[in-house]
């Protein structure tokens, strides 16, 4: 009996799939093929089909391949308005204040979320805080900091027309035991960088300037997702994309030389300059009156 229902089921299986158009069963376009789920009115077991009784009809549903949700689009109606912004960057900076996910929390003298305009489109992204910085509480304030100024009086801008922040919000030392002494700085490990980025991220999130600027290998290549060394990186603008939260609209990121390293290889200034300028022509900045 059982025998005989199996070869009725096929029968009408075969049937059915011959009135079908191709397109009805399995999509042009799916990232999985389509499961048939077979029912007939009676109770079916894993073992056997029933019997059919004559005039009980077989139905068998085709389950399309689910189409991916419809990712939606950043807008600037998503953006936060200038007071909800100051809220939300005044709550994070206390929250970074009183950080200590990493042990840079228990070395710091003074955590560096980082200044400037909120509602800029150039926001700069160094790798940590220096000596200088860890004692004021503010990023880029030491000989980088005051070579930055210059970079960005260049560009036709002004230290409060932008904003400037760290991937790391705290003084990495090469020897945490003595933090008075000077040249005791280094660029933050993995660990650093994995427990501040959330940190970055949300701040680049609330302000969303047009266009981040990333400061030597280390930002570049913890915000582009390439990750490739600083010299494969500089000279185009990449699609940012955030791990912990969502962009309220397409923000642009370009890499450059760190001012420190400047500093070290005056030699690179000329191609920092170039990178600069790609950021001002796509603003349209004329740059520094002469």
């Amino acid at each position: 009996m059982a025998s005989d229902s199996l070869r009725r089921l096929a029968a009408d299986f075969k049937q059915f799939l011959a009135a079908q158009d191709e397109e009805d069963i399995i999509p042009a376009v799916a990232p999985k093929r389509a499961a048939a789920v077979v029912s007939v009115s009676k109770t079916v077991n894993s073992h056997a089909l029933p019997p059919m009784k004559e005039g009980e009809t077989l139905t068998v549903e085709f389950v399309k391949a689910t189409p991916k949700e419809t990712v939606p689009v950043a807008t600037t109606e998503n953006a936060m308005n200038t007071a909800q912004k100051t809220k939300a960057l005044e709550e994070l900076a206390e929250t970074i204040r009183n950080c200590s996910r990493c042990p840079l929390g228990s070395t710091r003298i003074n955590a560096v979320p980082g200044e400037g305009n909120i509602d800029t489109d150039v926001m700069f992204v160094g790798e940590g805080p220096g000596f200088d910085e860890d004692r004021q509480g503010r990023p880029f304030v030491g000989r980088a900091g005051k070579l930055l100024d210059r970079m960005i009086a260049a560009m036709g801008l002004t230290r409060e027309k932008v904003f400037i922040a760290n991937i790391a919000k705290c003084h990495p030392m090469t020897d945490p035991l003595h933090p008075e002494k000077h040249g005791n700085d280094r660029a933050p490990n993995a660990q650093e960088i994995a427990c501040c980025r959330k940190y970055i991220e949300q701040q680049i999130a609330i302000i969303c300037p047009k266009y981040v600027i990333a400061l030597g290998g280390v930002a570049a290549k913890s915000l582009i997702s390439d990750a490739k060394s600083l010299s494969a990186l500089r000279g185009r603008f990449y699609n940012l994309h955030l791990d912990s939260v969502e962009l309220p609209r397409p923000v642009q990121i370009i890499a450059t030389f760190h001012p420190a390293a400047l500093l070290r290889n005056p030699g690179w200034k000329k191609d920092a300059w170039n990178d600069l300028q790609l950021v001002m022509d796509a603003l349209g900045l004329k740059g520094a009156r002469k």
